[in-house]
């Protein structure tokens, strides 16, 4: 069973419109996919209230009970886990991310938020879990821009996931109705961004299986 840990020390990062997008695309895969919300903010457990009955399933668990409550999602049936991490909290970081397959963290391409990744690049080493940078909110046109957070998130040791996600109104006007940026504009570019990240992580996470 596939467990994506999506952390980050910033807030704002993208994490829970990360999470909510990617598990829906495997609910549309035939997973049995879920979210675990460890954010004590809930933003993805509001996002499944709004969605209301369809997959993924949202529950929400502190990260003291994260193992256990992944445990109970594998004997509901689920297949296909993201855990969704509150920023500025070491903790729910490290337990994510033990717990994960793959670890993606999402970064807007700017200063600050690129000096929050230096956390996380020791947590993902020490852990030694296949971990990928995700630029995220990309300006239109800031190739430049792209390619310095690249190198600098490069220089952290950190891998740099080849799929960039841009600054969409798509996925802000999708999550107030509890949908994703694919269900409410299916030909939208956000969608698919959204389309070539799956495809490159299904591949990433049949990598990671091979290797463990």
């Amino acid at each position: 069973m596939p467990i994506i840990a999506i952390v980050s020390q910033k807030g704002g990062s993208g994490k829970t419109t990360l999470a909510v997008n990617l598990a829906t695309r495997a609910a549309q895969a035939k997973h049995e996919s879920c979210v675990i919300d460890t954010d004590p903010q809930a933003t993805a457990a509001a996002w499944g209230d709004w969605r209301g009955d369809f997959l993924p399933v949202v529950v929400t668990a502190p990260p003291a009970r994260l193992g256990r409550t992944i445990e109970s999602a594998k004997k509901n049936g689920v297949d296909f886990i993201v855990i969704d991490t509150p920023p500025h909290a070491d903790a729910a970081a490290r337990e994510a991310i033990k717990a994960a397959d793959v670890v993606l963290i999402p970064t807007k391409p700017r200063a600050f938020d690129l000096h929050a990744l230096e956390p996380i690049a020791d947590l993902v080493s020490f852990a030694k879990k296949p971990a990928f940078v995700v630029l995220n909110s990309v300006p239109s046109g800031a190739t430049v821009l792209t390619e310095e957070a690249r190198a600098t998130a490069t220089a952290m040791g950190l891998d740099i996931c080849p799929i960039e996600l841009g600054d969409r109104a798509a996925f802000h006007r999708s999550a107030a109705k509890g949908e994703t940026a694919a269900e409410s504009d299916p030909t939208g570019k956000a969608a698919k961004e959204v389309e070539a990240l799956w495809k490159w992580l299904r591949k990433t996470l049949k990598k990671a299986k091979k290797a463990a």
